[in-house]
């Protein structure tokens, strides 16, 4: 069933522009303007994000995605929302909660959270504290509109869980930092609230911490955030009542007062807790705050500097001088990659270094052909994930 909204004005192609909606089709015009005149775009939701990623040529003229706001559709029910990319992230959260629901990967809202949108929470496809055990953005992406290169409005997906039908294009837009287009509107899967959360304290080095997780992460235990820093290990637990109870007598540790313990997700999930407040302090300086994938079990890295253990072991924050060779070569030794967060491009170790972890030829081949395929002329943020994309 094809998503409502601005999905439903599209098909497999563009539609004429007299039908489209104003705020897209003053889009349409300025990309096929851009295309004319070989003059690429930046494309800019609230700007929270402008942060991540390679930094752009100076001078692009930007195309905002803010005229594209509000909900399209809500069935509770079904548990699906859709929204148009220019929504802010609090204003879909706060309509959710209202019914007792939620964006269960918990995005990170940044600033003040006016400023993060839907479409650049899609786009940027990054997730909180919650993702090792409900899944990514990409998850739950149903469906999608995309406003492609050649200036066409495209619908992908849908508004059912199962739909399996063509090839799975809106969870590939998860991510894409916008290289492929612009996000126009998605449809998301939604979960309810659990009814019952306990935070749980442990104070372990970092070792002993891993083995715990990892021990917990093969038992049928509720555990819905872990958190890891200066020898204090932190383990949400969430879900029906009795399950959480049953799980928090086992576990045992310190339970820590609720107040105290949604500030902190909170802040964890925003990166506006400590850990994070230090680490832009340190980018200031000399440092970079590194974002490091690897497989849970692996074992500490024994790198320099201030560290951050999520997601049972498998992200772990690094704010750290080190040269950037020296962080990607000890991710990959254990299986994993390291992507640059923050850092002073402009001067200290890392200048000059790229964001995202070098592709394998073929990956690199198939980033590029799916460039070819969406943007052509590379009318959409050069350079924002890798140079030539």
């Amino acid at each position: 069933m094809a998503a409502p909204g601005l999905a439903a004005e599209v098909g497999a192609g563009a539609r004429a522009d007299a039908a489209l909606d104003p705020a897209l089709a003053r889009l349409v015009e300025q990309v096929r303007e851009a295309r004319a005149c070989k003059a690429p775009l930046e494309i800019r939701g609230g700007g929270s994000k402008a942060f991540y990623g390679e930094p752009m040529p100076e001078g692009l003229a930007v195309l905002g995605t803010r005229e594209l706001a509000g909900i399209s559709s809500y069935e509770p029910s079904e548990l699906v929302v859709t929204a148009r990319a220019g929504t802010p992230l609090v204003e879909l959260e706060a309509t959710l909660a209202e019914r007792g629901q939620c964006l269960a990967f918990e995005p990170p809202r940044f600033c003040d959270g006016l400023a993060t949108t839907v479409g650049g929470m899609v786009a940027a496809g990054l997730a909180g504290p919650a993702r090792a055990a409900v899944g990514g953005v990409r998850d739950f992406v149903l469906g999608a509109t995309l406003l492609n290169g050649r200036a066409e409005v495209l619908t992908f997906g849908g508004q059912v869980m199962k739909n399996v039908a063509g090839y799975d294009v809106s969870r590939l837009l998860a991510g894409s930092l916008g290289v492929l287009g612009v996000l126009c509107e998605v449809s998301l899967k939604v979960l309810p609230q659990p009814p019952a959360t306990t935070t749980l304290r442990f104070e372990l080095d970092e070792a002993q911490a891993l083995l715990r997780l990892n021990a917990w992460g093969s038992e049928p235990l509720p555990i819905t955030g872990s958190a890891w820093w200066e020898r204090t290990l932190v383990v949400r637990l969430a879900g029906a009542t009795a399950a959480v109870q049953a799980a928090a007598r086992k576990l045992g540790g310190e339970v820590i007062a609720p107040p105290l313990a949604e500030a902190f997700w909170r802040g964890l999930r925003d990166h506006r807790d400590e850990f994070f407040t230090s680490a832009e302090a340190a980018v200031r300086g000399s440092a970079s705050l590194w974002r490091l994938s690897v497989p849970s079990t692996a074992p500490p890295l024994g790198l320099p500097g201030e560290q951050l253990v999520e997601w049972g072991g498998a992200q772990r924050w690094l704010c750290t001088g080190a040269p950037a060779q020296a962080v990607r070569d000890s991710a990959a030794a254990v299986g994993g990659h390291a992507t640059l967060f923050r850092a002073a491009r402009e001067k200290g170790a890392d200048k000059g270094v790229a964001v995202f972890a070098p592709l394998a030829p073929p990956l690199l081949r198939i980033h590029r052909e799916l460039k070819r395929a969406f943007d052509p002329e590379g009318v959409f943020n050069p350079g924002r994930m890798y140079a030539d994309l």
